[in-house]
């Protein structure tokens, strides 16, 4: 009972104020001009309504369920309750309703099913914003587009093909003949190999005609083991083959492989990955025996700028989040985005962002242009493995320069920055570590004359645009030269960074980024310091900052 003249106790022991509104929803179209710039530029403006729709999507919906699919990861039942194999994965709904939107907006499948001028721009674009949003479910994505072309090679397998670019989702694990839209996985990585394929023990030994082959044996990596189908490297009588492992046989019997265990991974924990052994199972052969390798290169060009594209994308949210933060935040009686050392932070991030944006999209536009131009598609080949290189290998410290602009805020669940910051190490990792695409670089100008001189002419073109960029350029040229040898391989890192500043550099300034001049006083120029935001005095920070995302 409350006494006369007593006041209740004051439970509350602090007031909430000062801090961020929540992030979402957003729009990112609408927040993003890079994107924006870069699709026009792409050719792709045919496309904007779609990207328009999902960016909106991305930055509301989709940005919500990540949060859940992440939070409830994948589960392994290898057996039913009766001790029957099953081999299934459990997702969280989460997981199939950003699958289900992904394949209904074209993420997977726009370039194939409606090609043409910047049809491979606009689905970078969907990719980059989903990206955003979550990035889990951008690998089964990835590889479901990056198959289609693969195997439409193959007059045997076009009902594959045009299932997986269909903007259908259906998650059962039935027959490909029941369903009108199908994912794709990859299988490649063995224990004793890792990288170098070449030593893969897998067998695929031929059937009776027609039948295909029966594989036995491994794959210590066996990407989204749910997908309804896989393609597989394997050594059959002429030499390392690539085949298509359906998850279930056309007559609806499961497929005599069996997954061994689920990846504990440091993050993209929303997708499974896994390890499977094959016990004669059935596969079909895509492309010549022994052929493997090169069969896939296409597949694995479009990997790779998936890659890029989710670097950059991991890059810009992190921009978003630390810039949305500082402009709400109060410490020490401002903005922390009025503070000039923030602001220099917050600007650096910003420059790297959309340079990392544009390099992607114009690559992408090259991959549109390839069927056409022999010189962009030899420069996309190259630059497809120079921007996987440096993209990914910058978006771990981007991003952690954005967990640190919201402090012990930016390290919490409640945040998606520690979810960006596990996830921003697999795309280095992924399809070639930064040592294996260095070292393509170099197979590529050795072996490969159109790739030297689609590179040459690529400096050419850029040393015109600035200063900078025409004393880098000088520079370059002679470690375009064919040369082999240990010491050449010791400094492949230094060259394909130095090209990809570069080529970054030369999109800017075609572009007429105002961003491009302080990207090469500070990348190419000297003025800048070894850390982030450390960019010369001179630069109008302000004006950055009001570039990289709306107030």
């Amino acid at each position: 009972m409350q006494l006369p003249g007593l006041q209740p106790p004051p439970f509350e022991t602090h007031r909430v104020g000062e801090t961020p509104p929540p992030f979402e929803p957003r729009d990112l179209w609408a927040d993003d001009v890079a994107l924006r710039e870069g699709v026009a530029r792409g050719g792709a403006s045919a496309h904007v309504v779609a990207l328009q729709d999902y960016a909106r999507l991305a930055g509301d919906e989709l940005y919500r369920l990540g949060f859940e699919a992440n939070r409830d990861r994948p589960r392994l039942r290898t057996h039913d309750r009766h001790g029957g194999r099953i081999d299934t994965v459990e997702f969280h709904p989460a997981y199939h309703r950003l699958m289900e939107l992904a394949k209904a907006h074209e993420v997977a499948g726009l370039s194939w099913q409606r090609p043409g001028a910047g049809a491979h721009v606009a689905r970078a674009g969907l990719s980059y914003l989903h990206h955003q949003a979550e990035a889990g479910t951008s690998c089964p994505l990835t590889m479901t587009h990056a198959a289609v072309p693969v195997l439409r090679r193959e007059p045997s397998l076009a009902e594959w093909a045009d299932k997986a670019a269909a903007p259908r989702y259906d998650p059962r694990d039935v027959a490909i003949g029941d369903k009108a839209g199908i994912t794709l996985g990859m299988g490649m990585t063995e224990k004793q190999g890792g990288s170098d394929v070449r030593a893969n023990a897998t067998v695929a030994t031929p059937l009776a005609a027609g039948e295909g082959y029966a594989l036995v044996g491994h794959k210590w990596f066996f990407s989204a083991p749910m997908s309804d189908g896989f393609l597989v490297l394997a050594q059959a009588p002429g030499g390392l083959t690539c085949l298509l492992m359906p998850r279930r046989l056309p007559d609806g019997a499961k497929n005599a492989f069996r997954i061994m265990r689920l990846k504990d991974k440091l993050g993209d924990w929303s997708n499974a990955s896994s390890e499977v052994e094959f016990c004669g199972a059935r596969a079909w052969r895509v492309g010549g025996e022994g052929r493997g390798v090169a069969t896939i290169i296409e597949m694995v060009m479009l990997t790779r700028l998936d890659c890029m594209l989710g670097a950059a994308a991991e890059t810009r949210m992190a921009l978003a989040q630390a810039l949305h933060h500082a402009r709400h935040r109060v410490a020490f009686g401002r903005r922390l985005v009025d503070h000039p050392l923030m602001a220099n932070v917050l600007a650096d991030l910003a420059i790297e962002s959309e340079a990392a944006t544009a390099f992607a999209l114009h690559v992408a536009s090259l991959v549109d242009a390839a069927p056409g131009d022999p010189q962009a598609a030899a420069l996309a080949r190259v630059a497809t493995a120079i921007g996987k290189y440096w993209l990914c290998r910058r978006a771990p410290a981007l991003v952690n320069e954005a967990q640190e602009c919201l402090g012990g805020a930016g390290y919490v669940e409640e945040s998606i920055l520690p979810r960006l910051y596990r996830q921003a190490p697999l795309n280095s990792i992924w399809e070639g570590s930064g040592n294996i695409q260095c070292l393509d670089v170099l197979r590529a100008l050795a072996r490969e004359p159109t790739v030297a001189q689609a590179l040459r002419s690529a400096l050419a073109d850029a040393a015109g645009r600035h200063p900078l960029l025409e004393r880098e350029a000088g520079r370059l040229r002679a470690w375009l030269e064919p040369a082999t040898g240990d010491g050449r391989e010791a400094q492949a890192r230094l060259l394909v960074e130095r090209l990809a500043l570069l080529l970054q550099g030369a999109v800017l300034s075609a572009a007429g980024s105002p961003l491009a001049e302080a990207f090469l006083r500070s990348r190419l120029g000297g003025a800048h310091g070894l850390a982030m935001g450390t960019l010369p005095d001179d630069v109008d920070l302000g004006a950055v900052l009001g570039r990289a995302l709306p107030a």
